[in-house]
């Protein structure tokens, strides 16, 4: 009977999805994309989960597509779970936090790109190596411009060269650096904390982000009104008053 490449661990509002391939360096074969996006998709709709979790067990983060079954007669480049994995930052309401302790490669790199916050273990490195074997991140190089930019996206896919966690912090791709023994620590309390957030205004607030990306300045002020109108009527906005005046912490009715 073969292991589950995903486990999954719920705590505290917090769903720990870890990639469990050490042995195959966590690469992203069918198996694993198929869970990874149904555990993701489950969690969107579970209001008792607030935050997800993301890591890897073993050295390696991911070293990306499963290039064995890329070579596969009659292989498709990318599937359809695929393409949905590594564009999920455009539709996802609900907080996603990696904690990356090792290498990460290729359309490993688009799985960081889609989470919100990303701390990295000092010495864990990345590369966008798919120029090595012939290919171009097409379906991931929309998520990666939005992370890094597209002028560097564009140099990081041409060269295919090595880069460190400061790089990925100057790039944008990382948040926080951490020294590995703390790595955990400082992901989990991460986690913990947007999970204990209130729901209700991180949904909307990254619901904005999403839509404000394709409108112009006018377009993006009204829809910024409209949402800040709908927040100040909201349950949760009227605790978080409350609780402020109060000095204690809010109970959000959100995550009820």
């Amino acid at each position: 009977m073969s292991l589950s490449p995903l486990t999954i661990q719920h705590e505290d509002r917090v769903l720990r999805l870890t990639l469990n391939s050490p042995d195959q360096r966590n690469v992203l074969d069918d198996q694993l994309c198929d869970e990874l996006t149904a555990a993701l998709d489950d969690a969107g709709h579970d209001r008792t989960v607030g935050c997800i979790l993301l890591d890897a067990a073993g050295p390696v983060f991911c070293a990306g597509l499963d290039m064995d079954a890329l070579l596969r007669p009659q292989a498709r480049e990318i599937t359809e779970t695929q393409e949905h994995l590594f564009t999920l930052g455009v539709h996802y309401h609900k907080p996603i936090v990696a904690a990356v302790g090792g290498p990460v490669f290729g359309a490993g790199i688009a799985l960081l790109a889609n989470c919100h916050v990303v701390l990295a273990a000092q010495g864990a490195t990345f590369g966008l190596t798919e120029i090595r074997f012939g290919y171009w991140p097409f379906v991931t190089h929309r998520a990666l411009t939005l992370a890094m930019g597209e002028r560097r996206t564009v140099e990081l896919s041409l060269t295919g060269r090595i880069f460190s966690t400061t790089d990925a912090l100057q790039y944008g791709l990382v948040h926080e650096v951490t020294p590995p023994f703390e790595l955990d620590d400082r992901a989990n309390a991460t986690a913990q904390m947007l999970a204990n957030a209130s729901q209700e205004t991180l949904r909307r607030g990254l619901d904005f982000v999403q839509k404000s990306r394709e409108l112009n300045w006018e377009a993006a002020g009204s829809l910024a009104a409209e949402c800040s109108e709908r927040t100040f009527h909201s349950a949760d906005f009227a605790e978080g008053v409350r609780a402020y005046r109060e000095k204690r912490r809010p109970s959000w009715p959100s995550t009820k």
